[in-house]
């Protein structure tokens, strides 16, 4: 098997061992080193200081030399084929992690790269612990949440028959880490990322050691080692474009040097500024997924959750909700910014720029066919995709008459926001008014939600009369957007029979959803109408105004 030379943009039709090539510079200021390890698309790694400088790459190969280059590759695994994540209800046991090892060893044409986030419930109790230490607890050795976290890790390091000393050091790190907490009295961003590490960092060092234990080769990476360089934005950091060809450097190289599965850490990064360790936002190990599928340009991403892929709605409000068995990728991250708890919002971007299947699957119903996420599926038949509610809104209407025919308006009022670091949701302007929701996933605690609430009201007065609504939900409809005629008629038809006033509605830039802002308390009656009348049965008998039907639900 010969596999071509990349060099220097030059393509060769063969891999050489060192002794076979030589390079000649045509700048006499000219160095280049270069390491004859080829990898498995027969790339050879240049290095050196001849950027920009001619190179003339001279090839004295003999059959033999080509012969051994393919002996190094077919002795090799195969390449890296496919990303599989999981999240912390799939790895929230000793019990668990076994079937996942179980379920990663029954596909054995797969050489999967592994996400793992943390063992079920730790994040939660190590942001407590921490704001617990920062406020008001005396002895860190009390904390419950530390004590909950300790007991849980070195519980399933015992039933998985492995050495207590792969995670002590984190934790007793941890336990220093809370005791500098109670000193300063403190919690700042930086500080919260850097206590949530610790729980990925634990979940892959102890999977990682069981998949060895049981004759499987793994090699634990923590994301923010690897390259995954991110924005300075702690809790809710962004992935940064350098970090594709460092991941991809780092786990393709040590794939070809000593192939091993990789077992990254989810929802991690590092500060390009800082060099601090940054989380992802909630759900974020979802984009670690997408982002190691673009950096090495796999065949597909595998989320592994507790659900049978991505559903009509939340089960939890409607126990009949059922799988979707194809989205695009639009529609996903829509579904996933407007509450729906499958994906991360911003998971879709990477896997839209390379072009890579997502497919949502349950770990407990391997069978399950799940939901295959790509750019583009037959809508010919869809009318309605799935239902979204996206509770604890707080809705906004801004009303200023000198708004008439004046310009800038709405950019002072959006400065607003920026200044005070809140995300709006949904907008809906006229020519003297404009209605808004604020998003509400960056705000951690009662207090400060009233605080930043008072502030936007106080700066927005300035320029408008402000009236602040709470309470309210989102409902988002994900669906066709040729149907959207239909879709509005039978949802007003619904809302209406069951006396439901919609405070606002709005259409993004998408054109896959309509959103429609209610009443909280009225939010899961509405959800469960809809999805009756959109999924379990045919479209009512509407009464029309001139008789007859629109022209979409003609024919």
């Amino acid at each position: 098997m010969a596999t071509a030379t990349n060099l220097c943009g030059v393509k060769t039709p063969y891999s050489f061992s060192k002794r076979a090539l030589r390079v000649q510079s045509l700048c006499l200021q000219s160095r280049i080193s270069f390491d004859p390890l080829v990898d498995l698309c027969g790339v050879l790694r240049v290095r050196g200081s001849g950027k920009g400088r001619g190179v003339r790459v001279v090839c004295d190969a003999r059959k033999s030399d080509v012969a051994g280059e393919s002996e190094h590759l077919e002795g090799t695994s195969k390449e890296l084929t496919c990303v599989m994540k999981f999240g912390g209800s799939s790895v929230a046991s000793a019990d668990r992690m076994k079937e996942v090892a179980e379920l990663i060893l029954s596909f054995p044409e797969e050489n999967p790269v592994i996400v793992l986030s943390a063992m079920g419930k730790t994040t939660n109790k190590l942001i407590l612990a921490g704001e617990l230490a920062s406020s008001c607890c005396a002895k860190v050795s009390e904390i419950e949440e530390l004590s909950f976290i300790k007991e849980l890790h070195y519980r399933t390091i015992d039933e998985l028959g492995l050495d207590k000393s792969l995670i002590t050091d984190h934790l007793n790190i941890l336990e220093q880490l809370l005791k500098g907490l109670a000193v300063m009295k403190e919690l700042t961003p930086r500080q919260r990322d850097y206590i949530v590490s610790f729980g990925e960092c634990m979940s892959t060092r102890i999977f990682a050691a069981y998949l060895n234990k049981i004759g499987v080769k793994a090699r634990q990476y923590d994301a923010f080692d690897i390259g995954f360089i991110t924005t300075d934005d702690f809790t809710n950091a962004d992935i940064m474009e350098a970090t594709y060809p460092a991941v991809a450097e780092r786990i393709h190289g040590d794939w070809i040097s000593d192939p091993a599965i990789p077992i990254v850490t989810g929802f991690l990064g590092k500060g390009w500024k800082t060099c601090a360790v940054t989380t992802l936002g909630r759900g974020g190990s979802d984009l670690t997924a997408t982002t190691i599928g673009k950096a090495l340009g796999l065949r597909e991403v595998q989320v592994w959750k507790d659900v049978d892929g991505v559903l009509t709605c939340d089960p939890n409000i409607y126990p009949g909700a059922e799988p979707v068995p194809y989205l695009t990728y639009d529609e996903a991250a829509e579904l996933a910014y407007f509450g729906a708890q499958v994906l991360h919002p911003q998971a879709m971007r990477p896997a839209r720029e390379a072009d890579i299947p997502v497919r949502v699957k349950n770990s407990y119903n391997r069978n399950a066919p799940g939901t295959l996420i790509t750019k583009s599926r037959d809508m010919s038949k869809a009318i309605l995709t799935s239902i979204v509610l996206k509770r604890n809104v707080t809705m906004l209407d801004i009303v200023s008459t000198r708004m008439l025919g004046q310009f800038g308006f709405l950019a002072k009022v959006f400065a607003t926001f920026e200044d005070l670091g809140i995300s709006v949701d949904v907008v809906a302007t006229s020519e003297v008014s404009l209605s808004l929701t604020l998003d509400p996933s960056k705000l951690w605690s009662r207090e400060l939600i009233q605080q930043e609430l008072d502030n936007v009201v106080e700066e927005l007065e300035k320029i408008a009369k402000v009236n602040l609504l709470q309470h309210r939900s989102i409902i988002s409809l994900i669906g066709n957007v040729q149907k959207s005629s239909l879709i509005l008629e039978k949802v007003f038809h619904v809302l209406r029979t069951n006396g439901v006033n919609v405070q606002m509605i709005s259409q993004g830039a998408s054109k896959v959803n309509i959103s429609l802002i209610v009443n909280e308390s009225e939010s899961e009656k509405c959800v469960k109408a809809l999805h009756e009348a959109f999924f379990e049965s045919d479209l009512p008998d509407l009464v029309y105004v001139n008789g007859s039907p629109p022209l979409e639900a003609k024919a």
